[in-house]
């Protein structure tokens, strides 16, 4: 599939109806969903034939990119109901439900000792190295209370995929997330510097529309030295 054809078939694909701003709910647009997973698979071959998961799927749009792209299953994660009954639709839409299925789950809590964010490994460690590839554009950890969450989301990531992982995080966390990525034993490409489209969907924002500069990260184990 080109990727002009991609993108069209996804601009078909229903947002949020009330976002939830605590949970950072800003939708992925067709644009960016489908560069991602047309790069994933066309430069990779990350996708065809994957089994691959989406964390914090929203309303489907990268879940259902990646079913399109030939993925053999996708699991999409969402601690949001609302956001995974419009993804649930999505889904059936474009009729690919015998691919694609959904869950209801929190990848992260609050630490009872520090009162910060960490993984829930309940939910992640049984999920290790079941998927070949991981997809993601995590909330970036903005709103009070979310800090650090993105990293917690691609470190999950990291644990569930046993090859490749795609991540959109703020360009300005760049250095940091190489870093981290090196400590995890990966090896972090910057594939493209996009530009995230947020609309005016919540009362706090002053402008009709913000283009946030975002990277699109590739992650993938180091090669053990012979």
């Amino acid at each position: 599939m080109k990727l002009k054809q991609l993108e069209g078939y996804l601009g078909e694909v229903a947002a949020f109806k009330n976002p939830k701003v605590q949970l950072e709910q800003y939708p992925t647009t067709a644009h960016l969903a489908a560069r991602v997973l047309y790069t994933a698979e066309s430069t990779f071959g990350d996708i065809d034939g994957k089994a691959v998961v989406d964390l914090g799927c929203g309303c489907g749009m990268l879940s259902i990119a990646a079913a399109m792209m030939g993925a053999c299953s996708v699991v999409g994660i969402d601690v949001d109901s609302d956001a995974l009954e419009i993804a649930q639709e999505n889904i059936e839409e474009f009729e690919v439900e015998e691919v694609v299925e959904l869950m209801q789950a929190s990848l992260c809590h609050e630490a009872a000792s520090t009162g910060s964010l960490e993984l829930d490994n309940q939910l992640v460690t049984p999920m290790k190295g079941k998927f070949d590839t991981a997809i993601l554009n995590p909330p970036f950890g903005t709103k009070p209370g979310n800090k650090g969450i993105d990293v917690l989301f691609l470190q999950a990531a990291c644990s569930m995929a046993t090859g490749a992982v795609y991540s959109l995080h703020k360009t300005s966390t760049r250095e940091y997330l190489v870093k981290k990525a090196e400590a995890w034993g990966f090896e972090c490409d910057v594939l493209a510097e996009l530009k995230f489209d947020v609309p005016m969907m919540y009362k706090f924002h002053k402008k009709k529309a913000v283009d946030i500069e975002v990277d699109l990260l590739r992650l993938q184990p180091k090669r053990k030295q012979v």
